[in-house]
């Protein structure tokens, strides 16, 4: 469950103490939308995102899926070009985590909490700009999540820098998953 208000201590340069406070909140930009499980004899097809669903100039251009073991935490980070899409339909359940750290933003200083798997399946919409990581809850089951993005990782022929800022370095941060 994600507090009322989360308080955070980070060290920045110089070892000057800086508090940051997120609290709870829908966040400008991120659309989360329920999946549509369609089964019969055969199995089930979801659809897992038409262009009308999306935000405007979001298409992607890329897919990846993966498989996370549980207690395993992916993220969090954050993208300065990229917006992103999430498919999560199971196996597996996740607590994923999202923070408006976009100053510019009306949301700014929000954090939402999203339970996702296979009682819960959705899309859910990442823009540029807010921090992003998810966790596998499952006991035992490796879970399953299919992403998409709207810019090849490192460009065309991954011949550029990936457009990254890691927050799972080790190093103290902000974005805790588990808070």
């Amino acid at each position: 469950m994600i507090k009322k208000n989360i308080e955070i201590t980070l060290w920045e340069y110089k070892k000057r103490r800086v508090v940051m406070r997120f609290k709870k909140g829908k966040i400008e930009g991120v659309v989360v939308k329920k999946l549509v499980k369609f089964s019969d004899e055969r199995g089930f097809l979801i659809e897992t995102f038409r262009k009308d669903d999306l935000p405007d100039n979001s298409l992607p251009v890329m897919s990846v899926v993966s498989y996370t073991k549980p207690g395993i935490v992916r993220g969090p980070n954050v993208h300065s070009q990229q917006n992103d899409i999430f498919c999560i339909f199971g196996p597996g359940d996740f607590l994923i985590r999202l923070w408006d750290d976009r100053k510019e933003s009306k949301t700014y200083g929000n954090v939402m909490g999203i339970f996702a798997g296979e009682e819960n399946q959705i899309m859910f919409t990442v823009p540029v700009g807010v921090v992003h990581g998810y966790k596998n809850i499952s006991q035992s089951e490796d879970g399953l999540v299919i992403s998409y993005a709207d810019q090849l990782y490192k460009g065309w022929d991954k011949k550029e820098p990936a457009d990254k800022i890691r927050y799972d370095t080790g190093k103290p941060s902000p974005f805790k998953i588990d808070d």
